[in-house]
């Protein structure tokens, strides 16, 4: 969301970010409160706040809670001197207070979503319903993918689509400007994801295909980018395969060391089981990296051919001849030609321009929807004298 924020500015408009933080425990004074985001490590030098509710005991009254604080704390933003011309909700969850407002302001309403679990749906009936709510009172609705816009029209949603993909910043993540190595030394595999019990990245597979990669390649050590509540157990599991010299696992790491990680890398593998966009391939290909990854989800919309080999999920025997033949032939991908196809895809150039477009149409429509409804209410009097 951050990255869309700042690629939206630096398109030439004025950007505010309200975070719906959710509950807080205690509260000195009210039912909400509005705190401006002071880090600069976070907001980047947009505008930020982050607002808060209070915890309710009564069942059910936390979400009418959560409703109230958002449209309050938008109404204290537009008394502050900031009047948005569109609300820009990401995922549907702030989108339904955003449509509300919307509703009752007649401001235009655009909702990014790039939520896994509207891909995989998990979603309950109630909250398939607040989906449905700010989908359709959408005046865009901006999935990241193709595969996630099949994923959302598979609820019933007929809505305006049009697919934006995610921010890869360019200047952080760009490729080496000369061979970092000799063809014969030791190759450099990077893993980018979370370590979750969901296993949705796919980790233990990739422990599995790494024991079989060792068979045929020995030239080779991962390094993993990550942290998860399923770390430790892991590197128990990596260990257990005999891969603890080989395994590396750095933790999370801010963007400036996973860029530096990815221009040092030959190779980007990130099994997925599941993935809506897939951002740290996007990074992982502006940094010019070739990437072993999966068919699930939106991963081929990101890598073709030129750029890397796709396997079936879950499947180790499939991933490891994969990662055997790419390591093999990693000469035959051109790094400059792969990032700048990524460049041309996902910069924030490229990005913030569409995004601007997609405002300026939606701007348009609200402007000729008012002025239509301004007709009818002219016209509806008259109307009612004749018929009488």
């Amino acid at each position: 969301m951050r990255e869309h924020a700042k690629a939206v500015r630096e398109a030439g408009h004025r950007v505010a970010v309200l975070h719906l933080g959710g509950q807080q425990r205690e509260l000195d004074d009210g039912f909400w409160t509005m705190e401006e985001e002071l880090d600069p490590f976070l907001s980047e030098g947009i505008e930020a706040h982050r607002v808060f509710h209070r915890r309710s005991r009564v069942p059910g009254a936390s979400y009418a809670l959560h409703q109230r604080s958002a449209i309050a704390a938008y109404r204290q933003i537009r008394a502050n001197g900031f009047r948005p011309d569109v609300i820009h909700a990401h995922v549907y969850g702030a989108g339904v207070p955003a449509a509300t407002i919307c509703t009752r302001s007649g401001i235009p309403l655009v909702v990014t979503e790039h939520f896994s679990g509207v891909a995989l749906r998990s979603l309950s009936r109630v909250e398939a319903r607040k989906a449905r709510y700010a989908y359709k009172r959408a005046a865009r609705l901006l999935p990241v993918s193709h595969f996630l816009e099949e994923a959302i029209r598979s609820y019933g949603v007929d809505a305006h689509f049009e697919v934006v993909p995610n921010v890869v910043d360019t200047s952080l993540f760009f490729p080496p400007d000369a061979e970092r190595r000799e063809a014969s030394a030791e190759r450099r595999l990077l893993f980018v994801g979370s370590l979750e019990p969901a296993r949705y990245k796919g980790f233990p597979t990739l422990l599995e295909a790494l024991d079989l990669l060792r068979a045929n390649n020995r030239d080779w050590q991962l390094d993993v980018i990550g942290e998860g509540s399923e770390r430790a157990s892991y590197e128990a599991s990596a260990a257990g395969l005999g891969l603890r010299e080989r395994v590396t696992l750095h933790g999370s790491q801010p963007k400036p060391v996973v860029a530096q990680m990815m221009r040092a890398a030959d190779l980007l593998v990130l099994p997925s089981r599941v993935e809506t966009f897939g951002t740290a391939i996007a990074e992982g290909l502006a940094s010019g990296l070739p990437v072993v990854s999966t068919t699930a989800g939106a991963i081929p919309e990101l890598v073709d051919e030129h750029s890397g080999r796709l396997v079936p999920p879950d499947d180790p025997a499939a991933l490891a001849a994969a990662l055997n033949h790419t390591l093999e032939n990693i000469d035959e991908f051109d790094r400059p030609a792969i990032a700048d196809t990524a460049r041309h895809k996902y910069s924030a150039d490229v990005v913030g321009r569409q995004l601007g477009r997609i405002y300026e149409a939606v701007i348009a429509e609200s402007k000729i929807g008012t002025a239509g409804s301004s007709v009818r209410r002219r016209r509806s009097p008259l109307r009612h004298e004749q018929s009488s």
